[in-house]
């Protein structure tokens, strides 16, 4: 880089130097936009520098690092390409100025900012801060945020090391390797004051102080702050602290989660930035939760209590884990030694008070802190991120809402999507291109099913088979390079390079390798496998690529059983295993297979994200119904094995599902791809492709996501908020005095004697309440009932009718309900009332007649 700002310094010299460098820095805001990661207009640029290089990393920033100064002048001073260079920055500055879907439809809302804070972010194999699926949807959000001008910030960790890198050794074993990221190496900016000064924080842990640096990331209109402790000025092993993604012990995790917690808020504030909402995509970064409020103290002058209920309005939970030992726990000391002070000295509440935000009884000092209940405490809504997971995260948090029906515990969902310009192939954007335009993913999507339902089944078999040569191609360059690598024989390494077969079925199986998601129920019955795999009449070829984590053994031994099914000679050439599964691997590999195979054991896949980028490239999903697939499937877009209920980790019911996944794939999945017609189309094939397609990418893209949590979530938190904060916090402090009244007065409720008359096909119930010092506007009577057999519960409010006599605020309560069940269904109950607050979540009071 010294040699490069000289170029811009000697440009200030004569005009000829000065265009030079005027198109270097063209070509630095072109590589420095992860914009490139979806717009691959500016690809030929980076190719024609270094078609070795580009190829290999896919990084247009190394690829501007590395070649001479010389090849950019040269290339520079070739009039078509500089040309080309100026229209493609002229592009991407007028795409960020274009009005987009936010701007066109909210832009009276007064919302200027959703902080986006994760532990991972999957932006680019270029910028490997990720592991799997929290990563991938991060990323995915932003970029779709991007799109549709959203103002997301996000807020991350920038790893020099990063989630592992997988090799395969020579006996099939997973080794796992930590390179170094190297900043300079990296998409990424560091982060300056006006004075040029570097952006740097620092964090009080116990007995001394940690620097922060801070980092930019530009993702088309968005921005992404990373922050490392990798400074200098650190002692050598706190500069290790944001070394390794989900590596090390309790201690380290909890330390990145207070940096990405407390020290991504203070950068934000830093930064001058006055987020309305704050969005923690899990609960890694509860922390903010106490940093936001913490910062509102310092604004307002109020204390922590009436602060929290002020900013907790404007604060979004998602939770992605479907087993209640998936949240990250600390041990009360723990806590008490890295954030004892902060609690006393900066949050002025005793360490009592801050460990009752993490547990589910306050008073049991040897519970552990949970940093979902954190989260839960601190937030105004929460979400999963799939329906049923939804119906799954109300159930594991149902000790927080004690008495409170499981259905009523106060989880939402939104469903996850993937970013589609992000997973598309060439033959795929061309095709949905010509069919809906090249802006169909920058608005609504309600149309592009049309669209798809009038391509002709020629061109979109064309579009696939295209697809799936690219992919072999693929397939077989990285085998031959992975075994050599390994140390293969020569003629095993050459003999990859023509393995596999474009035109035969393509089955792919990619995830991350853990017990719970099955990876090897395709190998219950290895001889059954590979008799599918092996018909010389309709053959069938396989990929399969994962990483376990390196702690996990039983997931390498996983992987172990893969690699030794391989080495069986008539499986070796229907079966590759590719390792280091990572972004660049999942997006050939969801281009080009034809099915994707998912195997979880229902219900511990929250989402799931990867069926989800083959629909995009007509792939088409064979899963189990968990996640995303369970409110997917019909039999018209794919198939589905599970009966769609649980069954734990039951190995008779895994020979159950296994039995089932031959099936499919015997008797449905090669016979429907294998039957053609006169001109060699699978009708059946195609017209199942075209349905996914069309009815599932538009409704399983970000878009629609990121629309959602706009306009479910973002716009009325912040609005919210807003008016919490409003006159000096006047709703905030209100709110703070309604809850305490209610924990002074609620023992002394009770309900008095219970009438019902049925007549007219309608039961009336009346019911007597005492309220005791409580007023009557601070609670609702309601009539409750369960639901039957699936449907909705009954939650009907009760109107007061009458005071009893002789009886200070006690009250005659009535409604009527139909006749068509039994009175004894429904029972009385009081709930606390507040026009501006979420019952139960803020308030989880509750009294039942019975």
């Amino acid at each position: 880089m010294k040699d490069r700002s000289r170029v811009n310094r000697r440009g200030q010299k004569n005009t000829r130097h000065a265009s030079r460098a005027e198109g270097f820095d063209l070509l630095t805001e072109l590589a420095l936009d992860l914009r490139w990661s979806w717009n691959h207009a500016a690809d030929e640029i980076w190719r024609e520098f270094d078609p070795d290089l580009w190829g290999s990393t896919h990084n247009p920033w190394v690829v501007l690092q590395t070649v001479s100064l010389d090849r950019i002048e040269s290339l520079l001073a070739v009039p078509a390409f500089h040309k080309k260079v100026v229209a493609l920055v002229q592009a991407k500055r007028d795409a960020a100025e274009t009005p987009s879907w936010f701007q066109q439809t909210h832009a009276a809302s007064g919302l200027t900012g959703i902080a986006y804070f994760s532990m991972e972010f999957m932006l680019s194999e270029a910028l490997p801060i990720y592991s799997g699926g929290l990563g991938n949807v991060a990323g995915d959000q932003l970029k779709a945020a991007s799109d549709l001008g959203v103002p997301v910030i996000g807020v991350g960790l920038l790893y020099q090391q990063g989630y592992f890198r997988q090799v395969i050794d020579r006996n099939g074993a997973q080794q796992a390797l930590f390179p170094y990221n190297d900043p300079g190496q990296l998409p990424i900016t560091p982060l300056r004051e006006p004075n040029g000064e570097w952006l740097r924080l620092e964090i009080a842990l116990p007995g001394y102080s940690v620097w922060l640096r801070a980092w930019q990331v530009q993702v088309g209109r968005v921005r992404l702050y990373l922050l490392d402790s990798n400074d200098a000025a650190n002692f050598p092993a706190h500069r290790g602290i944001t070394s390794e993604l989900y590596g090390g012990g309790p201690e380290l995790r909890l330390q990145q989660e207070i940096i990405l917690g407390i020290g991504g808020w203070r950068l934000l504030v830093a930064l001058g930035m006055e987020p309305e909402v704050c969005h923690m995509n899990e609960g890694h970064a509860a922390f903010a939760v106490l940093e936001r409020a913490r910062s509102f103290m310092e604004k307002s002058g109020l204390p922590f209590e009436s602060s929290l209920a002020v900013t907790r309005a404007g604060n979004l939970f998602t939770t992605h884990t479907a087993v209640a030992a998936g949240f990250d726990l600390f041990a009360p000391g723990l806590i008490e030694q890295y954030l004892g002070a902060y609690a006393e000295k900066k949050l002025r509440i005793p360490l009592h008070d801050l460990l009752a935000l993490g547990r589910s009884n306050p008073n049991n000092s040897a519970e552990s802190f949970n940093m979902a209940y954190l989260a839960i405490r601190g937030s105004g809504a929460i979400n999963g991120v799939s329906r049923l997971h939804g119906k799954v995260s109300r159930r594991i948090f149902t000790p927080l809402f004690p008495r409170w029906p499981e259905e009523e515990v106060p989880v939402g969902h939104v469903t996850n999507g993937v970013h589609m310009p992000s997973w598309d192939s060439t033959a795929a954007d061309d095709l949905w291109t010509e069919a809906c335009g090249k802006d169909r993913w920058m608005g609504t999507t309600s149309d592009l099913d049309q669209c798809i339902h009038r391509i002709p089944d020629v061109r979109l078999w064309r579009m696939r088979r295209d697809g799936s040569k690219f992919f072999v191609k693929y397939v077989c360059e990285r085998l031959s390079l992975q075994l050599a690598a390994a140390g293969a024989p020569r003629s095993e390494i050459e003999g990859a390079g023509h393995m596999f077969d474009a035109e035969a079925l393509t089955l792919g199986f990619a995830r991350r390798f853990a017990t719970y998601k099955r990876p090897n129920l395709l190998l219950h019955d290895p001889a059954r496998l590979l008799r599918l795999l092996t018909n010389p009449e309709r053959p069938v070829q396989l990929v399969v690529a994962g990483k376990a984590h390196p702690a996990d053994q039983s997931g390498q031994a996983l992987i172990q059983e893969w690699t030794d099914f391989i080495r069986h000679p008539e499986a070796r050439a229907r079966v590759v295993f590719l390792s280091d599964y990572d972004m660049l691997l999942t997006e050939r590999m969801v281009q080009g297979v034809d099915v994707w195979i998912n195997t979880p054991r229902r219900p511990w896949e929250a989402s799931g994200t990867s069926g989800m980028k083959v629909l995009v490239n007509g792939g088409i999903n064979l899963s189990e119904l968990d996640g995303w697939w369970a409110e997917a499937y019909t039999p018209e877009v794919g198939w589905a094995i599970g009966d769609g209920q649980e069954h734990g980790d039951d190995p008779e019911w895994d020979a159950v599902e296994a039995h089932s996944l031959y099936e499919l794939l015997e008797r449905e999945v090669v016979p429907e791809f294998y039957t053609r017609d006169a001109n060699g189309i699978p009708t059946g094939w195609v017209a199942r492709m075209r349905e996914s397609m069309a009815r599932l990418t538009p409704q399983f893209c970000a878009n629609r996501t990121v629309r959602e949590y706009c306009e479910q979530h973002y716009l009325p938190a912040a609005a919210a908020c807003r008016e919490r904060a409003a006159n000096k916090a006047a709703m905030g402090k209100e709110i703070v005095d309604w809850r305490r009244n209610l924990d002074r007065k609620w023992a002394a409720l009770r309900f008095g004697e219970v009438k019902v008359e049925t007549r007219d096909n309608q039961h009336i119930f009346e019911v007597q309440v005492f309220l005791g010092t409580l007023d009557q506007g601070e609670v609702r009577v309601e009539l409750y009932a369960d639901g039957v057999d699936g449907g909705a519960l009954v939650r009907q409010e009760m109107t007061r009718v009458r005071q009893l006599p002789g009886e200070a605020s006690s009250y005659v309560y009535s409604t009527r309900v139909s006749a068509t069940r039994p009175p004894t269904d429904y029972t009385a109950r009081v709930v606390p009332y507040h026009p501006e607050v979420a019952v139960p979540l803020e308030a989880a009071h509750i009294l039942w007649q019975r």
